[in-house]
């Protein structure tokens, strides 16, 4: 049976980046799209740059600025879709979230142990890292879900690294988040399944690839020489590998493949 529906693709974490590139690359295969970022002035104008390429690609972009973490925010954010829902509805069109990508970097790169309190993690740092970087992504898609906005053939896809299981000297507070998040994962894609929703929710695991949230790890450059001299394919993943995927696993409807950590990354973590 052909579906007719209108397909939207919410990107958190649209404006650059592996959100960036899924969503250009899902506007130019029919996706609409819904992009949330946190960006500050001198970044605006990429913002605008990613939205002129979402147009050219004949689709259409609505972004938002602000913190994804923020309840009021987000509650703001659910209401501006369902206002251009409604638009779309009344136009005689059926519009519905085909794909929610979760792709927040925001969180300290900090160690648990140093000589200076102040250069150690908090519980500041710990908690806002965890709330951004895992538990937004529950709230998120229980309010899309409670909107009607999530129908059977949807996807949910969380962005996580092997940093869950390995260890990094900065990145022991980013890595509790994703390992949360994989967990957070794990339950939506069996509450969805008991509810007979046909909602699909995975975690996506990239290979290293140069992103600003890479830029950002302070052993940066030492994982980009490992990684290349163990991959297989002696590169690092590229956001557009990543954007790939989400669009190829996207287009069956069904719900079977849910609840897993998908390795997008050319065997580099199966490799070591």
């Amino acid at each position: 049976m052909t579906d007719d529906r209108e397909r939207w693709a919410l990107i958190l974490g649209g404006s650059s980046g592996m959100g960036e590139a899924t969503a250009l690359a899902l506007a130019a295969n029919g996706y609409r799209i819904v992009g949330i970022h946190l960006d500050f002035r001198a970044a605006l104008a990429h913002v605008d740059e990613v939205k002129a390429g979402i147009v050219a690609a004949g689709s259409e972009a609505i972004y938002i600025n602000m913190n994804a973490a923020d309840d009021a925010k987000r509650a703001a954010a659910i209401e501006t879709i369902r206002t251009r829902f409604d638009e779309s509805r009344a136009a005689g069109r059926h519009p519905y979230i085909r794909i929610v990508m979760h792709s927040l970097a925001f969180g300290s790169l900090v160690p648990f142990i140093a000589d200076d309190p102040k250069e150690a993690v908090d519980r500041k740092k710990m908690e806002m890292t965890q709330d951004v970087m895992a538990n937004s992504l529950v709230y998120w898609v229980q309010d899309l879900y409670r909107a009607g906005f999530l129908e059977r053939g949807s996807k949910v896809y969380a962005m996580t690294s092997e940093g869950t299981s390995r260890v990094i000297p900065s990145y022991g507070v980013v890595s509790g988040a994703k390992a949360a998040m994989e967990s957070h994962v794990r339950q939506l894609a069996m509450e969805f399944a008991r509810r007979g929703a046909g909602i699909a929710v995975n975690s996506i695991r990239a290979g290293v690839t140069d992103t600003p949230a890479l830029r950002k790890i302070p052993e940066n450059q030492r994982m980009v020489d490992v990684t290349i001299a163990r991959n297989p394919h002696g590169r690092l993943t590229t956001t557009a590998d990543v954007a790939e995927a989400i669009l190829r696993l996207s287009e069956s409807d069904s719900d079977w493949v849910s609840g897993n950590i998908i390795g997008v990354d050319g065997t580099e973590y199966v490799t070591g």
